[in-house]
């Protein structure tokens, strides 16, 4: 990856939706150039996909929870954890840690009722599940803005 690269990323991380032109224009490509270059990119595994960034208020999803996880430490109990996280909607993020806590979550819901019936009806029931605890967002400080490419 050379420097023409890493502008294409940087450009397309500030703006998905630039068109190939006009992206071209920003790295100094021609046109076909900079679309063959993003193509591999892509290809590569590098790009992984484009998306909207939405507003969770505006959807109904903006009561936010860092929730932190211990589940036992066995591979059965942890895999099977994982796979039931998969199938939650409202958990947005989801990481495996080492120490502790066990697993690191960030969920959207509507409101602090919705919160509480997913707290008990699903991540309590979980299997494997031996402590939930709960840190609720009250202002976020910094919006992700993907990552500091050199």
């Amino acid at each position: 990856m050379d420097r023409i690269d890493r502008r294409i990323l940087r450009e397309l991380q500030g703006d998905g939706r630039l068109s190939n032109q006009e992206l071209a224009d920003r790295v100094g490509l021609s046109p076909s150039a900079c679309l063959r270059r993003v193509r591999r990119l892509e290809a590569d595994g590098v790009i992984l996909g484009y998306r909207a960034v939405i507003d969770p208020a505006a959807v109904g999803r903006g009561f936010e929870v860092l929730v932190s996880i211990e589940v036992r430490r066995d591979r059965a109990a942890v895999e099977a954890f994982e796979a039931a996280l998969r199938d939650i909607p409202d958990v947005v993020e989801a990481y495996r840690l080492f120490g502790s806590p066990g697993c690191l979550l960030r969920i959207a819901v509507a409101d602090l009722a919705a919160y509480e019936q997913l707290w008990i009806e699903r991540l309590t029931a979980l299997d494997g599940v031996t402590e939930v605890n709960s840190q609720i967002i009250m202002k976020r400080v910094k919006e992700p803005q993907g990552l500091p490419i050199g």
